[in-house]
């Protein structure tokens, strides 16, 4: 089974993935799907993460440092060739400024790669630019949007995501309904 909330950045101590208390570990493990976060800030990634968990949202993100290590993730590529741990995502939220490969690298390689051609990407970027946008769409990015700044709106635009690219069914959306209601609750204390 998957381990949920967890990062493949290496850390100091040499391992490939972020320490995850065992309290995200367990609540996360039954989880919905599983989303890929390629994103070099590590701020960002927190922010995210709050704000995902803020949202009530009930799947699974797993985030990556660089476009090497996207790639690597997406094809199965040791150490990422354990789809127990590492399951295929059902959602890429994609940088543009990445590290050894850029965002726009990333796009390139998976339009060469018809077997991915099901992943939905969304370019989550702190570009503001039209052609940036222009090309990430032309390149097969299915969504470009701007980080906001501000937590709250980071979780309504997670919401949108999770509605457009992660609902399929009624359950899916009860759940989640549940979810924010437990969500709202937990903030209140």
């Amino acid at each position: 089974m998957a381990i949920c909330g967890q990062s493949t950045k290496p850390s100091s101590s040499g391992s490939s993935l972020r320490s995850v208390p065992s309290e995200e570990r367990a609540a996360h493990e039954h989880r919905g799907r599983c989303i890929l976060v390629a994103e070099d800030d590590a701020d960002d990634v927190f922010l995210l993460r709050r704000a995902w968990r803020k949202a009530g949202l009930l799947h699974r993100l797993m985030d990556v440092a660089d476009g090497i290590m996207a790639v690597g993730f997406l094809s199965g590529r040791p150490p990422f060739d354990d789809r127990a741990q590492y399951p295929f995502p059902e959602l890429l939220l994609l940088d543009l400024n990445l590290p050894k490969m850029n965002g726009f690298d990333v796009l390139a390689w998976l339009k060469e790669r018809p077997d991915m051609n099901s992943l939905p990407v969304v370019v989550l970027s702190s570009s503001s630019m039209e052609a940036d946008q222009e090309l990430a769409m032309r390149m097969g990015a299915r969504e470009f949007l701007t980080k906001p700044g501000d937590v709250n709106e980071l979780i309504a635009l997670l919401r949108g995501l999770h509605e457009r690219w992660l609902v399929d069914d009624r359950a899916v959306t009860q759940s989640l309904s549940v979810a924010q209601e437990q969500a709202r609750v937990e903030s209140m204390v």
